[in-house]
């Protein structure tokens, strides 16, 4: 049954690496210059690193927007926001899952009446407008920087080219990381309150969580949609918005990856924190967001030249529906799987901590009772020694 109801979140995974995987090697394929098959090894081997060493820190604040509490509850979310993935890589868009996941989760608090964090929720919708920003400002600065020191580097032709396969590929297994640390909670974070696995030490010499290990599996379920069904997306992303040449496409990568690597490090937060710094928020961003601001960032360094406007519109489109349409699936399935199939998709902590409440309330009256017959006992026993002594 564990299994069964962790399908969802498999298949959300399957989904992300289906669609999010071109925004670390789409440009790289699309302009030729890596090859898909060494693209998709590359991602899954790093994907599966950043989801299980650096993936708790976003998972931590996505559980604040909504706790789903129960197993059932937890894989219809997961299946809500799946499916709104999968549809629209079906339509070739570069979709945010982190917009359809939260959308999701906003779905269930409807559903079953819990709050949802308003603070949280402000946090993470302001950086779905500050990630393509600041993804844009990344690749604005950094395409100048390198238009101005490329040609006064007189590297032969030959040598540039091999040095920019050799670029992507590194840039690429960062940004395969980042997203494994960022966007794994969008995967199995919503798995995380109602955690069946227990922690699993191998011979005292590292200790696997149970957090770790749903990392562990949403992370391979990322790398098996990475190998069947990303290679059309990653053309969307390389060809048909934006024509790169090799170098723009390395930039692209590169401010992408330092996008996602700065919403996801535990470690950039505390170092902050220790200076005394404003602290960047441990959000699952969006790698969608992030590779599209920053093609439109080398799109204004080349003064907004050759850009295909459609094509943004349509993929910006995408991200505003994509929150409202998983909100809604996830609404209707969640009545679905508790009226239909009779599944317990919430907790009632609230009804629990009412009755504990009302038994303590009940100890507390009993505890006032017996004092005072106990200090009425004493008043009798004063009175009838003291008409002894009289």
């Amino acid at each position: 049954m564990i299994w069964l109801y962790l399908l969802s979140g498999l298949f959300l995974g399957w989904s992300l690496g289906a669609n999010d995987t071109a925004n670390i090697f789409g440009t790289a394929v699309g302009t030729r210059m890596i090859r898909f098959r060494t693209a998709a090894i590359v991602t899954a081997v790093f994907v599966v690193l950043g989801a299980v060493i650096s993936g708790a820190g976003a998972a931590h604040t996505l559980g604040k927007l909504g706790t789903v509490n129960a197993i059932a509850g937890s894989f219809t979310v997961a299946l809500a926001a799946a499916v709104t993935v999968a549809w629209m890589t079906k339509l070739k868009l570069p979709v945010s899952t982190s917009q359809a996941i939260v959308g999701a989760i906003i779905g269930w608090n409807l559903f079953t009446g819990s709050p949802t964090d308003v603070n949280t929720l402000i946090k993470i919708v302001t950086t779905w407008v500050l990630c393509p920003l600041l993804a844009a400002v990344f690749a604005f600065a950094i395409y100048k920087i390198v238009m101005v020191v490329l040609p006064r580097s007189r590297v032969h032709l030959l040598k540039q080219d091999s040095y920019n396969r050799v670029g992507l590929l590194l840039v690429g297994a960062f940004g395969a990381y980042s997203l494994g640390a960022n966007n794994i909670a969008n995967v199995m974070g919503v798995f995380v309150p109602a955690n069946p696995f227990t922690d699993i030490s191998f011979n005292s010499l590292f200790t696997l969580s149970g957090t770790q290990q749903l990392f562990l599996f949403g992370a391979i379920a990322i790398s098996i949609g990475v190998f069947t069904y990303s290679y059309r997306v990653m053309l969307t992303v390389g060809n048909d918005l934006f024509k790169l040449t090799p170098v723009a496409a390395l930039v692209v990568v590169l401010s992408e990856s330092i996008v996602l690597f700065l919403f996801a490090s535990k470690g950039l937060e505390t170092w902050l924190a220790s200076l005394g710094l404003p602290t960047i928020p441990l959000v699952p961003v969006s790698s969608s967001q992030a590779v599209i601001g920053a093609i439109v960032g080398i799109v204004l360094a080349k003064r907004g030249r050759g850009v295909n406007m459609k094509v943004l519109v349509k993929i910006s489109s995408g991200w505003i529906t994509t929150p409202v349409i998983a909100a809604v699936i996830s609404f209707i399935a969640l009545y679905f799987a508790q009226n239909v199939f009779e599944q317990k998709v919430v907790e009632p902590i609230n009804e629990t901590r009412i009755e504990i409440q009302h038994q303590e309330s009940e100890i507390d009256t009993l505890k006032i009772s017996m004092i005072n017959e106990v200090d009425l006992n004493e008043e009798i026993i004063f009175e009838d020694a003291n008409n002894i002594l009289l």
